[in-house]
């Protein structure tokens, strides 16, 4: 039995059945070219291929989850681009295991991964799975892909580019789960806390007395179509940047 939290879908498969399909070739190609939730409905459909029965909970990330999924037992939780944070007491019902699909490597966990990298002009990024404890992206890592951070990448990009990694290493990590062989061990670890929401809007930040290279840099990292972009706080009012205006909010 295994619980699968994606996004906005939490789906419970209850029985895996013995064919394995090549996940990677029928679906990385269209979860590439999708949007939004979309790359988590394609991850449930592909697991529900594996499954006999699959049961499916939409709730977004400010709903709790519901009475069926906290009241769940099984052997794995796989959490695949999910926004909320999967209680200990919903953990510990997970026999083999709980992992967690990352948008960002070790060396940025926590919210934010992307714009932090942008604004630290990274020349590398990726995206990592790991087990899932209480306390987020503190988890041993099983695995970790790669790809270089382009210098015109903006955080919308960027991200496109690590939801389409996550695709394919969730690919592999799902068939190992569903063909009985044990998760890699990466070797890598965490090296820093976890980002919060805080340090997000201090990145978000912008000053007036800023030198006009921090504010660019800060721009470039910050500005994702209907996110929460760079401002200003001027006289008790706050200016939010919307390309090249400033908009009272």
């Amino acid at each position: 039995m295994l619980l699968l939290i994606v996004a906005v879908i939490c789906v419970i498969l209850e029985a895996i059945t013995e064919s394995v399909f090549d996940w990677r070739k029928k679906h990385v190609d269209s979860l590439s070219r999708k949007k939004g939730d979309q790359y988590a409905l394609d991850a449930s459909l592909a697991a529900s291929e594996l499954a006999e029965d699959v049961t499916v909970c939409m709730t977004t990330k400010d709903e709790p989850f519901p009475d069926e999924i906290l009241n769940w037992s099984g052997d794995w939780i796989i959490s695949y681009l999910c926004q909320r944070v999967v209680p200990a007491s919903l953990l510990e019902k997970a026999r083999s295991g709980a992992i967690n699909f990352h948008p960002g490597p070790p060396q940025y966990p926590g919210i934010g991964c992307t714009n932090f990298a942008i604004y630290n002009e990274e020349k590398e990024f990726g995206v990592t799975c790991h087990h899932m404890l209480p306390q987020v992206d503190s988890g041993k890592v099983v695995a970790v892909h790669r790809f270089p951070l382009l210098q015109e990448d903006s955080v919308l990009s960027l991200t496109k580019r690590c939801y389409s990694a996550i695709a394919q290493l969730y690919s592999e990590i799902l068939l190992d789960i569903v063909q009985g062989r044990p998760l890699p061990q990466s070797g890598e670890t965490w090296t820093r806390q976890p980002y919060t929401l805080k340090d997000f809007f201090e990145l978000c930040r912008l000053t007036l007395d800023m030198d006009v290279e921090e504010q660019r840099r800060r721009i470039r990292a910050t500005q994702f179509p209907g996110g929460h972009g760079p401002y200003f706080d001027i006289n008790g009012r706050r200016f939010v940047l919307e390309g090249s205006k400033a908009v009272p909010r």
